[in-house]
This record gives C-alpha cells, structure tokens and sequence, in this order.
C-alpha cells in the first residue's frame, strides 16, 4: 500500500503555495510548523495565521487596481470589511494596517466602531457602511455616528428606515445608500431576497423622502448575491438588472455616484480549485463600464464589502484522533477530541467543506476513514471533501505515534455561528485560540488569545452556584498581552 504523501501526489498538485510537508513529514501551513504549535498548546486547537488577512486585502486591490487600468474605468475602488465574518479584536485590527472600511450589521457593531476610534485605528473619515435590517438601537447608534461627523453611511434596508434619520440626524448633510433586493438563486427556496427595496420602489423613495429633505444625500446603491461572486448565468443576470437601474437612478439624482457589491470572492475549500480572481473581476469592470456607457451615465466608485475572502482562509482548527472503532466490516470511524456541530458548525448545517489533511504521519499508508466528533448527535461526523466522496488518513496505531489532522480556511463565521464562549451543543468547551503572525525577518511568532472555556463560565451563564469551580473563561477583549508571545524557527 502507498504511503499518504503519494496518495496526495496522485490526487492533486502538491506542495501548493500554502501546504508543504518538512523533512519529518509533517505538515506546513503558510510555511508554519503546526506540530510545533500542538507540542506546544494541545487540542482541540483554532489557529488564526493573521499574515493571509494582510495577503488578501492587498490582493483584491490589486486585482481592480489591474481592472480599472485595463478598462480605462473612471471611477475608485474602496475595499470594506464584513465585520460580522469575525468580530475578534486582533482580527479587526489586522484589518485596518491596511488602511480599509467597515461594513456593518448589528447594533453592537457600533461600540466596535467606537472602540476602534479611540484608540486610533480608524479615523472619522473611515467608510462605515451600515447594513441589515436595523432596529431602534441600531439606528439610534448610527444617527450619533453621523451626528458626531464620522463618515457613516446607512444602507437603506425598507422604506421606513429613513423616518428615523429625518428625526434623529442633526448633522447638515448625511449620506445614504438603498439596498436593492435581488433575486435569489433559482434553486432557493424564494424568489425574491426579505432584505432591501423592491426595484419598483427604488425611484418613489428617492423622490419622496431623500430628494425633498436638503441634509440627505443619496450616494450609493448596494447590491448583494448570497452565493458570492460566481461565473454563472444568473449572477451575470441579476448584476446587470442592478446597473441599469443604478443609470436610471443616476439621471434623476446627480450626487448618486457609489455602488456597493455585496457577497463577496470565495475562498479555497479544497486543494483542487480553479477561480480565476482577475478574469471575474475584469469581468464585473467591463460590464459596469459597457451599461454605464451604453445609458450616457459616468460610471460609477465601486466599494466591495469582503468577509469570507478577507479572514477566510487565515484559519485552521487542529484535532487529535483519540480512538478508532470499527462499527461494522467497512465502516472505520476516527473519533476526535473536539465537535464539529459546535466547532466547524457550517459542516453540519451547510455540508460545508474545508480543506482536510493531516498534520502528521505522512509517510504512513492511508485507509478510508470516516471522522466523528465528541457530541452524542448522529450528526457530527466528516466523512468526505470536496473533490472526493471518499476521505482517506493515515493509518496509525493507538499506543504508538499519536495522529492529528487539520481543517484549513476555517476562519470566516464559525466562532459566532457556534456561540464562542456560550453554551454549544453537549456543553462541548470551545477551544484554545492561538494567534500566529510573522515578524519581518520571517520569524514565527504565536500568543494564547483565549484558553479553552472552563466548565465554570457555562455553570455561571447556565444560572449555577457552583463555588468550588469558579474559573470562568475571560471575555475575548481579555488578550493574552503581547508581551507573552513566543517565537518559532523562521521557515
């Protein structure tokens, strides 16, 4: 039988740019040595390898940055962050070195906001673009925002929403953006998105409630496809329909001149994937230009408003494999020390897939597997990838070498899907949190952000007197300071 590393070699074209094995074949993430990182920290274990962050913010300029050159577009380019993809401290913050917007969706974004400011990362000319369907305390929070002279904007979501701006906003002018509700995909189970302004509705409220009242102006229409910006006919469509009615808009309200392209590039879930980022987004130029030109309209700035591309694939959660049962003659289960429904929750609800591989072991011979997790649900296992029906690890022997595994490009939304640091499924703890970076000579650096939660932080939040376990897990803004981060070998 062949070895695993030969396996892989068959299958797709390894190493890549991101994944490589070292000289004890074992694994490297971004040229991180990860047994390092479980030597020194354990599992279960979530890792955020914050230089991808950084890698593809400049990317994704560069790639309308190439676009706009090529098509001689009149117009900018202002790149937003979906804060609601990962609201963690040093993820924002990561974030803004690159000199970035934020894109909101809740009421307590705003206090993120406000922290943001104080302490220097973002100034009041910093886009701060609201979005989602807004209740009074969101609302109120960002009439103070305009109030105070930062440069926020609201993204319209109903025809109501602006009553409350025409009472609360004191500021002599503020700036507004609609959402356009779009079609949902054919497939979906409605036509038509809960969320925005219906097309036939896009003018009245214009003319009736903006263009009348002189402290409001109209700037921007936001258009967002929940699948993300994919090669299909229908978001080709639907893109289209959008601009035509950004020119029709434009010619009855001169100040118009932003769009906001909601639903973002994605990410790699698999070692086979072929996206081609500049041909889309040239794509989406051209297109923009051409309806523009053909309707006598400039072309509109573009601002994109990226989550999963932006954090994506800057996370990785690391497990052991702690017991192997054999449930009948071809069913071979590895059992892990964590939980994919509270861990990886968008494998469960979604069939979501990630990149899987394993850590170590790699020169071992591979069989079929099946992976389980810790909760008693039927429901939480993973038992194949994205290019294969079938998932294949190494074979290993239990009072031997102990074998882990990894789920790569798991940084997007899974904390906040799951209740990081609340009550998940089983009362299964959520993991150590290790943040690694890179220092400008190469070295590997990595700092516990967050210990595994402590059974005391669920007594307390489950409503227990439990004084003889009073550990509580800290809140995620209780870092661990940087004056504790360690350093590995530079790679």
């Amino acid at each position: 039988m062949k070895n695993y590393v030969d396996l892989i070699d068959q299958t797709i074209e390894f190493p890549t740019r991101e994944f490589n094995i070292n000289e004890n074949n074992e694994l490297l993430f971004n040229n991180v040595p990860l047994m390092e990182i479980i030597k020194q920290y354990g599992t279960p274990l979530k890792v955020s390898y914050l230089p991808k962050i950084s890698e593809h913010i400049e990317n994704a300029k560069l790639l309308f940055r190439n676009a706009i050159k090529k098509y001689n577009y009149k117009g900018n380019y202002t790149y937003c962050y979906c804060t609601k993809s990962s609201h963690f401290s040093f993820i924002l913050e990561e974030v803004l070195k690159q000199h970035v917007h934020l894109e909101t969706s809740s009421a307590f974004d705003i206090p993120i906001i406000r922290d943001m400011y104080n302490q220097g990362k973002i100034s009041k000319s910093t886009y701060i673009l609201c979005n989602g369907y807004k209740q009074p305390l969101y609302t109120q929070y960002i009439s103070e925002l305009i109030n105070d002279g930062f440069n926020c904007i609201p993204i319209l979501d109903n025809l109501k929403e602006i009553d409350f701006y025409e009472k609360s906003v004191t500021a002599e002018k503020a700036n507004l953006a609609i959402r356009i509700a779009t079609d949902e995909e054919p497939d979906f189970a409605f036509y038509t998105s809960r969320l925005g302004v219906r097309y036939s509705d896009v003018i009245s409220l214009y003319e009736d409630k903006i263009k009348p009242n002189p402290k409001f102006n109209l700037k921007m229409l936001h258009f967002f496809i929940n699948t993300g910006i994919k090669d299909s006919a229908y978001y080709w469509s639907e893109l289209s329909r959008f601009i035509y009615k950004y020119c029709e808009l434009k010619k009855v309200c001169p100040e118009l001149d932003s769009i906001d392209l909601g639903g973002g590039l994605p990410i790699q879930t698999s070692l086979q994937f072929n996206y081609d980022y500049q041909a889309m987004v040239d794509e989406i130029v051209e297109s923009i230009s051409w309806i523009c030109n053909k309707n006598n309209v400039p072309v509109p700035n573009i601002f994109t408003e990226f989550g999963s591309y932006t954090v994506g694939e800057s996370g990785a959660v690391l497990y052991e494999i702690i017991d192997q049962k054999l449930q009948n003659d071809k069913e071979l289960w590895y059992m892990i020390d964590g939980s994919f429904i509270t861990q990886l929750p968008d494998s469960w609800g979604m069939n979501q897939k990630y990149i899987m591989l394993p850590v170590n072991n790699w020169s071992s011979p591979y069989q079929k597997v099946n992976l389980g997790g810790l909760t008693c649900d039927s429901m939480d296992f993973y038992n194949t990838e994205a290019h294969s029906s079938d998932l294949y690890l190494p074979i290993f022997e239990e009072d031997q070498e102990r074998q882990y595994v990894g789920f790569f490009h798991t940084g997007a939304y899974q904390e906040s899907l799951g209740g990081y640091g609340g009550i998940q499924h089983c009362l299964i703890p959520a993991p150590k949190h290790v943040i690694v970076d890179r220092l400008e000579d190469g070295t590997i650096t990595t700092r516990l952000f967050q210990e595994e939660q402590a059974s005391g932080s669920m007594l307390h939040i489950l409503g227990y007197n439990n004084p003889a376990d009073n550990t509580v897990v800290a809140d995620a803004s209780n870092e661990v300071p940087k004056g504790n981060t360690k350093k590995l070998a530079s790679v």
